[in-house]
């Protein structure tokens, strides 16, 4: 088991990024707040890891957190939850958030978020809420100083519509999300963010 990489930053667009540690390139999958903590391209960083094996694909997870690896290792043990769908639910969300969710018994918040429907909700509430008081909050992974390069970088727009259509939205409805916002200035894991944020608050 894989469980913490640190190494060089050497590509990133949500929900997927690129390790260099010693000369391998380890590709993973993150959510859009672990994204939001990534360096510049080319800086060092520590992310906590896990593998997801199947018989067609191993693929790895990075956090920023050991909380947040926490979650998304609780999210899959629940029925009807794929990594894909708990990264989708850590996108959308904090785990403080998340946590307040289903300690209220919160179903309408979870149902705005992407493949979240009213049964999946309730099933939420229900088998994680015994489980959320157990998850130990822990410092979370620090980005480490190291070299900086530039490279060119593609439209934080074009960036941020892309992301949301790999995290399950449809074109159509990716592309209104993003275009109702002010978009001016930000990256594109922050239009990511405020197009989920403004999601779960319709």
């Amino acid at each position: 088991m894989i469980g913490r990489l640190r190494g060089a930053l050497v590509w990133k667009q949500p929900p997927y990024l690129l390790i260099d540690v010693q000369g391998v390139g380890y590709e993973l999958e993150a959510s859009l707040t672990t994204f939001q903590t990534l360096p510049e391209i080319g800086v060092e960083v520590m992310l906590h890891t896990h593998l997801a094996v199947r018989e067609d694909a191993h693929t790895l997870y990075g956090f920023a957190s050991v909380d947040e690896r926490s979650l998304f290792r609780n999210l899959i043990r629940v029925t009807g939850i794929g990594p894909r769908l708990a990264l989708l639910i850590l996108s959308g969300m904090s785990v403080e958030l998340f946590g307040r969710c289903v300690r209220e018994g919160d179903a309408a918040a979870l149902t705005r978020l992407p493949g979240i429907g009213k049964k999946t909700a309730e099933r939420l509430i229900i088998e994680m809420r015994d489980r959320i008081d157990a998850l130990g909050l822990q410092p979370g992974g620090v980005a480490l100083p190291g070299g900086r390069t530039a490279v060119p970088e593609a439209s934080p727009v074009e960036d941020a519509i892309s992301a949301l259509v790999a995290l399950g939205y449809k074109l159509p409805e990716a592309s209104r999300m993003v275009q109702s916002l002010e978009t001016e200035g930000l990256t594109s894991e922050a239009i990511i963010r405020q197009a989920l944020q403004a999601s779960v608050r319709r």
